[in-house]
């Protein structure tokens, strides 16, 4: 371990503007001053000893002077100031003077104030010469007896440290320990006592285990934790011994501390893969998530049971305890409702699809009315995605599912009644015999939808399935009455010169009886009431869309009209019915052409609009067999591809996940015996408590890869020149939220250079989190600075600065060496991720930012380009690979990735290769990039080759 890595016991915030005091006026406020003056030199003395000045003249002071008075404040200073002065010679040998320090530690030893005595047996954990505990060792065995706790554990801290340093002081430490353990009555000093026995004398903590087993229960909490690790490492390294203890941890899921019961599951998974004990782990974490407050306390717990659950063995065990999952769904955040239905569906089986479908629909009609949580309707998309699955996966459930999720047609949220849609798309497709119910629930709900894009859906789906004369008859019912009355145009303009004329609105509405309180009737007028405030309240849902300019429905209502008209006419062999039929359709084509083309809307019509229209007119008028087929034939023909398609890629990922669980041994893999296994290959054998510490000092240990300029040293920035008085080099390294500036500074001159300072400064979401300590620098000598610096997003941040120092005995200013500028990769926070089209789609529409980037590469291949940018961005192609299958000269896809801040990203690739240009031309085009947030500034700043 190298000195900057050694643990802080003390932090001392130095003011930088402050001059330093000379020795000589220090000297005279230690000697003659107040206990004011006294305690704000001594605290002078210890900010120059940290800065490198030695001060000899003025430790016999102290000693004379400061040690023998009783104020608080000058004891705690002192046990810093003993800490951190030079006690020996410069050939090693003790100072003379330290005896006398000895002599006042025993006494504070034997201090009747329990503070004193506990912060000074603290101060004897810090002291690494054994000359100077020698004399304390029988005051420092007589605190095990105080009567106060305080002291106690602390006593108990300081022999653990010094046994552990110089066994010789105190060779029976461990029996000490023991017999202390035994006989102590307190939390905290038992806690201590047995963590040292377990690193001291392993056997001797087992046996005191032994003799208590069964009253760990009662124990406290902390002592219980010491008591779970301890049993983790001796089945770790002795698996025999796991029958004996499995039974405490089995008590320990019942324990009152949530810490507690989540280490005894955590445990207990690693002791025994029995069924009996992964279903008490997973009820425990259950238990945790749902009492919790804290979310993040639930996210932590709930990866433990996805954990759990990528394990083959234990997945069916958890199958069981799907309802109580289903229990984590009464939290409120959003993110810990995803995470639970994810699981949910993970596990679900055909033994438990029902009562989860039920579970969900309860959960959906919640939703239906609740709107005082922001979430709600995510939620209840969510809700709708893991139904449309279930019922994919288990088609007996859709009829069960599919008249609650039809009622969420007519929802104002657009996002859950397009999913809705989409289920309902796939479910007509799919299953033959659940038509009927759903034309006929869509059928009812088809009036009161709000939004025109779930219209188009819906007319399409009518327009395809509706396959019997009453139901095609229904459709046009329907269709009519969200039209109102044609022609739409000589309606309009009656309905805006009818302003003008009251008497006309009052003719056409009936007069209504109401009842009043008294229970006689009076007669409510049509003129006083009928009229609505503005025109457009009272027109149809889609007169009203046609009447904003919307005219892509209009296109969508032709195709429907063109089906069920070319279907309705070879049902029924009436000829004259058939006419009739075809001729309302038309005369409705032909009444919505007429609007877009007047100037009532507030939009025109589109040209493409009018092309559908006019296109399905014609087809109408002709009948030709070939039209009929394409309409009524090669449109499902599409759908059902476009299902297969995309249910085998579910089908192949889902094989993928269940091979990467499923952990195949082939027949001439080699067998590993543990007793001749190497430390570095027990990978299995890992210690969790160790990673689990590394994991929350961010120094998880990456593999890294096979190509050596991937390795740490491809990280290492130059910071100044080697001419320069002071050299100096920094390896970044990228935490999740922050970053890790490991620089080494070498004083490449033959002076001692003081307070040589990193000076540090960032451009961007960047922040410096505390500004590092001064050094002083010997001739020739080098020491390593880490500063930690805060990411709040994934913007291109920059870290500059400079380095200054003082020369020792020279008159002149404070020197200063410039720094070269650090540049943060943004790479380290972009990472790949999935999304369905609709969202892309969405979050395309969303993001206002935008920049187009024109392609400029040597490279000729268009799948070989995608991969390079693919490779360079950190993002994930979502087109399929079957769309980009073959060669046809051009490449459309889509890209998307996500920042560990929660940013999307999203890229459009559209190139082409010229092959007009020859073979060899390389692949011309754009990059169309969408952000939200900075993310996308950064993802441009990359260079697309």
């Amino acid at each position: 371990m190298t000195a900057a890595e050694n643990v802080c016991y003390t932090l001392i915030n130095v003011a930088s503007d402050s001059e330093p005091p000379s020795e000589v006026s220090l000297k005279t406020d230690l000697e003659k001053g107040e206990i004011k003056a006294k305690t704000e030199a001594l605290k002078k003395v210890i900010i120059m000893i940290l800065n490198g000045e030695k001060l000899p003249g003025l430790l016999m002071t102290i000693i004379r002077f400061v040690l023998p008075l009783q104020d608080h404040t000058i004891k705690k200073l002192l046990l810093v100031f003993w800490e951190i002065v030079p006690k020996t010679t410069p050939d090693g040998k003790l100072l003379q003077e330290m005896i006398l320090v000895c002599d006042a530690y025993r006494k504070d030893l034997q201090h009747p104030n329990e503070f004193i005595r506990g912060s000074t047996l603290r101060f004897l954990c810090k002291l690494k010469e054994s000359e100077l505990l020698e004399p304390l060792m029988p005051a420092i065995r007589a605190c095990l007896e105080h009567r106060h706790s305080y002291v106690r554990r602390n006593a108990v801290l300081a022999i653990y440290t010094i046994y552990r340093n110089f066994e010789h002081l105190i060779p029976d430490a461990p029996e000490l320990i023991h017999d202390f353990l035994v006989n102590e009555k307190d939390a905290s000093c038992k806690r201590n006592a047995f963590m040292m026995l377990i690193h001291a004398d392993q056997d001797r903590a087992l046996d005191y285990l032994s003799t208590c087993i069964d009253q760990v229960h009662t124990f406290g909490d902390i002592l219980q934790l010491v008591i779970v690790e301890l049993i983790y490492k001796v089945c770790h390294a002795n698996p025999s011994e796991r029958a004996r203890f499995i039974r405490c941890i089995y008590n320990l899921l019942q324990s009152s501390s949530p810490a507690v019961k989540y280490e005894a599951a955590g445990t207990l998974v690693t002791l025994s893969s029995a069924p009996t004990a992964i279903k008490a782990a997973a009820q425990c974490y259950i238990d945790l998530i749902i009492k919790e407050s804290d979310n993040n306390v639930k996210l932590i717990v709930l990866d433990r049971l996805i954990e759990l659950k990528d394990h083959p063995t234990h997945e069916r065990v958890l199958q069981d305890l799907v309802m109580d999952i289903l229990r984590v769904l009464s939290t409120p955040d959003l993110e810990v409702r995803k995470k639970t239905l994810q699981l949910a569906l993970d596990l679900v089986s055909s033994r438990n699809v029902e009562e989860l479908v039920i579970v969900l629909k309860k959960e959906v009609i919640k939703t239906n009315n609740v709107t005082e949580h922001e979430d709600t309707d995510k939620y209840r998309q969510l809700l709708v995605r893991t139904l449309h699955s279930c019922s994919v996966r288990f088609p007996d459930m859709a009829a069960n599912v599919i008249p609650v999720l039809m009622e969420f047609l007519s929802d104002t949220n657009e996002a859950a009644a397009a999913d809705v849609l989409e289920f309902v798309r796939e479910a007509i497709q799919r299953f033959d015999n659940l038509r009927p119910l759903i034309i006929e629930k869509m059928l009812e709900v088809f009036h009161a939808i709000k939004t025109v894009k779930i219209y188009r859906g819906a007319l399409w789906i009518l327009g395809e399935y509706c396959s019997t004369k009453e139901d095609i008859q229904s459709v046009m019912t329907e269709v009519r009455r969200s039209l109102g009355e044609i022609p739409i145009v000589e309606n309009e303009i009656k309905k805006e010169t009818g302003e003008l004329k009251p008497e006309d609105e009052v003719s056409a509405a009936p007069a209504q009886k109401l009842v009043t309180e008294m229970g006689t009737y009076v007669t409510q007028s049509a003129l006083s009431s009928s009229r609505p405030s503005k025109k457009e309240e009272d027109r149809p849902p889609l007169r009203g869309f046609l009447m904003d300019g919307d005219f892509f429905v209009a296109a969508s209502l032709a195709t429907t009209l063109t089906k069920l008209a070319l279907r309705y006419v070879s049902i029924v062999q009436d000829k004259r019915k058939q006419n009739s039929f075809v001729a309302e359709a038309m005369l409705i084509m032909v009444t919505v052409l007429h609007l877009g083309k007047s100037s009532l809307p507030k939009k025109p019509i589109t040209d493409d609009d009018v092309e559908r229209i006019s296109l399905c007119l014609k087809v109408l008028s002709e009948c030709s067999p070939l039209m009929n087929d394409i309409f009524n034939k090669e449109c499902r023909r599409s759908l059902s591809h476009m299902l297969t398609v995309r249910l085998e890629e579910e089908k192949l990922s889902q094989k993928k996940e269940s091979e990467k669980r499923n952990v195949t041994v082939q027949a001439d893999d080699p067998i590993s015996f543990m007793q001749l296994t190497a430390k570095n290959e027990m990978t299995s054998k890992e210690d969790q408590f160790q990673l689990s510490l590394l994991a929350a000092m961010g120094n998880t240990q990456r593999k890294e890869a096979a190509d050596p300029l991937a390795s740490k040293l491809n990280k290492v920035t130059q910071l100044t020149g080697f001419s320069d008085p002071v050299y100096a080099e920094a390896y970044v390294h990228v935490n999740q939220y922050d970053i890790v500036l490991d620089v080494l500074v070498v004083n490449q001159t033959s002076d001692t250079l003081q307070n040589c300072t990193l000076e540090l400064a960032t451009l961007g979401d960047l922040k410096l989190v505390e500004k590092p300590s001064p050094l002083t620098l010997a001739p020739h000598d080098f020491a390593n600075i880490k500063a930690n610096v805060k990411v709040a997003s994934t913007e291109n941040g920059i870290i500059f600065g400079n380095i200054v120092y003082d020369v020792s005995g020279a008159a002149s200013d404070r020197n200063c060496v410039v720094l070269s500028d650090i540049h943060i990769d943004i790479m380290d926070y972009i990472q790949p991720a999935s999304c369905t089209d609709a969202e892309f789609r969405q979050m395309w529409a969303e993001f206002e930012w935008e920049n187009k980037v024109t392609v400029n590469t040597n490279i000729t291949d268009l799948n070989e380009y995608l991969q390079h940018i693919l490779k360079s961005t950190n993002m994930k192609c979502l087109t399929p690979e079957k769309a980009l299958s073959g060669f046809c000269g051009f490449m459309a896809a889509n890209l998307y990735a996500r920042s560990i801040f929660g940013e999307d990203a999203l890229a459009n690739v559209s190139i082409e290769k010229p092959i007009h240009l020859g073979p060899d031309a390389p692949v011309t085009g754009h990059i169309r990039i969408r952000a939200k947030s900075q993310v996308g500034h950064s993802c441009c700043a990359l260079t697309w080759y």
